[in-house]
């Protein structure tokens, strides 16, 4: 039996919406009465998505967008579709979520170049590629950014250098965007979650961590990575659930005035006094013993 829906609030593209957090929020957003342009890789998730939103009757709201935002054709292409679906309900678009992304981790050292390079045209590159495309849409439609970042955006473990590197960066172009956009009233909000029970972990530890191929049998750090690996599993057996940041990109998508950054961990006032107090020989300290 299908649901339904809220009153309509406006429109919105997500990027990611394919799993995880991306199909949750696209989900949330359509049972609240939101139109979803949900962007994803691959003509079979685009299936799977709308047939998701049709069996609980939002097929309607939710509008799969071949979007891969690495690829510039398919942004162009993603800007005019929702361009045409925006005229068709004489609506403006209300906000871009920017959640795609990719995890690759293991120890700087042995990192292969290609992977860094795949991980800033995913989770940096992309994201300006595809805020520029947008921009003038969320400028007419007075919409919000919103950028899914990570509490490794406030702090780097060790083995997951090149993920947290690329959130650092993100909130660094976010923080420079949110001023720059403050003249026209848009706002640019960071969502950092903790771990989250998603497959975003799982793909990543078996494409970086898992009895990797380019891992030199003799490498100094054969003895660390089967840790870091059971780590990663255990933090995202414990993750909170996607649905929680979905709640969060809700809440900022329709605060009267939303915070700059939403931190979603466990033990959030801990966490944060740790990452802004502690002296960083002693975060060294226990970041090594974690790992």
């Amino acid at each position: 039996m299908g649901e339904t829906p809220a009153r309509g609030r406006g429109a919105v593209v997500i990027t990611g919406a394919s799993s995880g957090i991306g199909r949750t929020t696209a989900l949330l957003l359509a049972r609240r009465g939101w139109l979803v342009f949900g962007g994803v890789r691959t003509e079979r998730d685009a299936v799977d998505l709308a047939a998701a939103a049709g069996a609980i009757g939002l097929g309607g709201l939710v509008q799969p967008l071949l979007l891969d935002v690495t690829d510039p054709e398919q942004i162009r292409a993603a800007v005019r579709a929702v361009e045409v679906g925006l005229r068709a309900r004489d609506a403006g678009l209300a906000g871009l979520i920017n959640n795609a992304g990719i995890v690759v981790a293991g120890p700087i050292e042995e990192v292969p170049l290609a992977r860094l390079r795949a991980i800033f045209a995913t989770n940096v590159i992309g994201v300006v590629a595809v805020t520029q495309a947008f921009l003038p849409l969320l400028r007419a439609g007075g919409g919000r950014i919103i950028n899914i970042s990570s509490v490794s955006g406030r702090i780097a473990p060790p083995f997951l250098g090149p993920y947290a590197a690329s959130k650092f960066a993100l909130e660094a172009l976010s923080d420079s965007l949110r001023v720059e956009l403050r003249p026209w009233g848009l706002r640019v909000i960071l969502i950092e979650p903790g771990p989250i029970a998603t497959p975003i972990w799982g793909k990543g530890e078996a494409d970086a961590l898992a009895d990797r191929a380019d891992l030199p049998a003799d490498s100094p750090y054969a003895a660390t990575v089967p840790r870091v690996r059971a780590m990663i599993r255990r933090a995202a057996s414990r993750g909170l659930p996607a649905e929680r940041v979905a709640e969060a990109i809700l809440l900022a998508l329709t605060a009267p005035h939303p915070r700059a950054r939403y931190l979603l961990t466990r033990h959030r006032l801990i966490f944060a006094l740790f990452v802004r107090l502690a002296p960083d020989g002693l975060r060294d300290l226990l970041l090594s013993r974690a790992a």
